[in-house]
């Protein structure tokens, strides 16, 4: 709900239920770095510390592979240093390009992060890379290679698993061996196999959330379990985020009961 005022994307997530809430960065919207001087950051601590929650990650988009891509990158540094300012630990963003490109544009994605991750490690903050299907950085084995490549602490994943469920790559492949980079989440529902997929609000769809808790637990994972809403989802003419949140925490809730998994 990158659209609402902070102070309503602030409420409607507590309100729900959650401990925690990620941030996103958007240029000429409610949360730009450009605009937002000490004071205005300052501002954005006090809202957050007086509502309860954590800050769990930034997302904050930009393409290294685009035609401006020195100011694309800018963009996500000015991020970064944001999120240092917040109190943030990580600054979610993706690879971009398409999976075709991968072989031809992969040292310049990974170029790309490993000048993020070196901004990112002088302000105590970790760049998380998202997969994402149709991009050039979609498998796990891609992701693995990127992660050896960049050879940070400060670049990690951003584990967003409904990108390989809709490619058709089974739990029990993709979560064992990305697990232990991962620093942060987002989990959703989906349908349907690429390019035909759909994604969905969580309990909308099939999706395993018990496999999955329990999952993660086995691997040891210990970081935020987070709720993402596609713009599939936003796009539509009835969604209410309020309504949204509520139901996707009622779905995890009633998984982890089930899985034995204590969620914060």
């Amino acid at each position: 709900m990158p659209k609402l005022p902070l102070a309503d994307q602030i409420r409607i997530v507590g309100e729900a239920g959650y401990a925690g809430i990620e941030l996103v960065h958007e240029p000429h919207g409610n949360l730009d770095a450009t605009r937002l001087d000490a004071s205005g950051r300052a501002e954005v601590r006090r809202r957050l510390e007086r509502s309860g929650l954590t800050a769990t990650a930034m997302a904050a988009h930009g393409n290294p592979l685009a035609p401006n891509a020195a100011e694309e990158m800018a963009r996500v540094g000015a991020a970064i240093d944001l999120a240092a300012d917040l109190g943030i630990p990580s600054v979610i963003t993706m690879g971009y390009g398409r999976p075709e490109e991968y072989e031809a544009k992969r040292d310049v994605i990974a170029d790309a992060f490993k000048r993020l991750a070196e901004r990112a490690a002088r302000r105590g903050v970790v760049v998380a890379l998202e997969p994402h299907v149709g991009q050039a950085i979609d498998l796990p084995e891609k992701c693995l290679w990127l992660i050896e490549r960049v050879g940070s602490p400060h670049f990690r994943l951003n584990f967003d698993n409904s990108h390989f469920e809709v490619m058709g790559v089974d739990l029990d492949e993709y979560l064992p061996p990305l697990v232990p980079y991962s620093v942060h989440t987002h989990l959703k529902d989906q349908r349907g196999l690429s390019p035909s997929h759909e994604f969905l609000v969580p309990g909308e769809g099939t999706f395993d959330y018990v496999r999955y808790l329990a999952a993660m637990q086995r691997a040891g994972y210990g970081g935020w379990i987070t709720v993402e809403i596609s713009m599939m989802v936003q796009r539509r003419s009835d969604y209410d985020p309020a309504q949204v949140a509520r139901a996707s925490r009622e779905t995890l809730g009633v998984a982890a009961t089930r899985a034995g998994v204590a969620l914060g």
